[in-house]
């Protein structure tokens, strides 16, 4: 029987599926020279590049969304209280 391939891409998505020891882990996840996504050490697609100053920004925007959504802060738009009805207007 064929073995299939641990590693490799499918539609231009890349896959990897060899076990991952630490420092392919840590290699993978910081490369200074190449850009804000690269191959995951294990599983299918990309991750960021924490070397590239671009992912930290996304890590930012990301934990400042969260942190918004679990503070319950809705911004500038009030939302309406939940136990209140809908009126819906159809025509």
């Amino acid at each position: 029987m064929v073995d299939k391939p641990q590693s490799g891409e499918l539609f231009g998505v890349p896959y990897n599926f060899e076990r991952p020891s630490l420092k392919r882990l840590v290699s993978s996840y910081w490369q200074p020279g190449d850009g804000m996504l690269v191959e995951k050490p294990f599983g299918i697609g990309y991750t960021l590049n924490l070397a590239n100053w671009r992912a930290w920004i996304v890590l930012a925007v990301a934990g400042a969304m969260l942190y918004q959504e679990r503070r319950g802060d809705g911004g500038e738009f009030e939302s309406e209280p939940a136990d209140e009805p809908v009126e819906v207007v159809v025509d």
